[in-house]
């Protein structure tokens, strides 16, 4: 099979969207006929995105702002214009990789396309997306490795002390077909971000590239980020 073709959406209904994925996904029939992977690109009108097993408390309030339940993974998080959200609708079987590679690929090529803007992503352990130092999102020091919780009472660090979120990712995946992605905030208002827990972390901040600093548009990034999506998830 060859690269999987990149669909530029523009900006559409999230609702219907995740419906024609879903459609897609289970249509699909890799011993009878196969269906060539594609990635859908596109920008949503504003909208709350809750996950399968996200939790009310959560989203502290909408606003007037709509809010989908959806079958991916994950907790609550925002979309809206100005932000790149990516679809990799893919075969992991004729893809030969597991869900936790295929989720390592999605956050490579975020990094890699922050990268090219000079930014530098970093990953959490256990909290998938990608994050970045609010005091300097441009250097390239390695986060320090957060101990895990001990015993007799004692709390390991914030491991979100110091950092924005960038990119949030949630994923479904059926009979091996994937639907949902990742989304990467370019130039949006966060205000609404401030109504959520971000993906279930209280407190956790949200930035957009032009947040810092970086002037760039949507479809720039939606074509660097599909290029590294096609190439990376290409048999």
């Amino acid at each position: 099979m060859s690269s999987p073709k990149l669909v530029h959406l523009g900006l559409v209904d999230a609702a219907l969207t995740i419906e024609a994925m879903r459609t897609f996904s289970e249509s699909r029939d890799s011993a009878k006929s196969p269906t060539p992977d594609e990635i859908w690109l596109c920008e949503h009108r504003p909208v709350y995105t809750q996950g399968l097993a996200g939790k009310a408390e959560h989203l502290l309030d909408a606003g007037g702002i709509p809010v989908i339940q959806t079958t991916r993974g994950g907790q609550v998080t925002y979309h809206g214009p100005g932000q790149v959200v990516a679809y990799p609708l893919i075969d992991l079987k004729h893809l030969g990789i597991y869900v936790k590679e295929y989720v390592y690929r999605i956050e490579h090529c975020v990094i890699k396309t922050l990268e090219s803007y000079g930014v530098t992503g970093h990953r959490v352990p256990g909290a998938p997306g990608i994050y970045v130092r609010l005091d300097d999102p441009f250097g390239h020091a390695p986060l320090e490795r957060v101990p895990p919780n001990e015993r007799l009472g004692v709390v390991a660090p914030d491991p979100f002390k110091g950092l924005g979120k960038i990119a949030a990712l949630g994923i479904k995946v059926n009979r091996h077909y994937t639907y949902h992605g990742v989304a990467l905030n370019v130039a949006m208002d966060l205000g609404p971000y401030e109504r959520i827990n971000p993906c279930g972390y209280a407190g956790l901040a949200t930035v957009d590239l032009a947040t810092l600093g970086v002037h760039t548009d949507v479809a720039s990034v939606s074509r660097q980020l599909g290029a590294r999506l096609a190439e990376h998830l290409a048999p």
